[in-house]
């Protein structure tokens, strides 16, 4: 089955440091194939026969091993990335007039409700839920004001991975194409 791994806080600011060759090789060595890395940002594309579970439970060990600090992997199917682009409205974008991105969540916090818990203007931000991701655009004279900076102060923030609307829309791209870019 083709899978996207969306590791969680690599590569951003302070935190773990890891290459896209290194990681390419740290599935392959876990018995993933057909491995490739999309961006710096921990984007994994990959074909394994082994149950998501597993393979997660599996990769966050190797990471915990290589780099000595636990990194939590989120693990999709090719049906559910595609389910989670399709929702993102096709006016949503990055530039200079606004800003959107996607939250895959974990399963613990995987629900609409969640909305409710975040610390944000909902009059200044259009958000919504999917199965499997919340996904927002904001523009970018109300971003202040709609407070999503704050979400990273928020608890449910580490149980989520967020990208750009330009990458989940290229991850379900490469991964529908069933070659994923290099």
């Amino acid at each position: 089955m083709n899978y996207i791994a969306l590791l969680r806080g690599i590569n951003v600011g302070d935190s773990v440091r890891i290459t896209m060759k290194e990681l390419k090789a740290l599935f392959e060595k876990t018995g993933c194939t057909n491995v490739s890395t999309y961006i710096n940002s921990g984007n994994v594309i990959f074909t394994s026969a082994d149950d998501r579970l597993v393979i997660r439970k599996t990769l966050e060990k190797e990471l915990l091993k290589t780099t000595g600090t636990d990194i939590k992997v989120l693990i999709k199917t090719k049906d559910e990335i595609d389910a989670i682009a399709a929702a993102v409205p096709s006016g949503w974008k990055n530039d200079t007039e606004q800003k959107a991105d996607v939250a895959y969540l974990f399963d613990v916090i995987d629900d609409a409700k969640i909305i409710d818990e975040l610390p944000i203007k909902k009059k200044f931000i259009d958000i919504r839920y999917v199965k499997g991701a919340l996904m927002w655009n904001v523009k970018r004279a109300d971003y202040n004001k709609s407070r999503i900076n704050k979400i990273i102060s928020c608890g449910l923030y580490k149980d989520m991975t967020i990208r750009n609307v330009n990458t989940a829309r290229a991850l379900q791209t490469c991964i529908a194409a069933g070659m994923p870019k290099a």
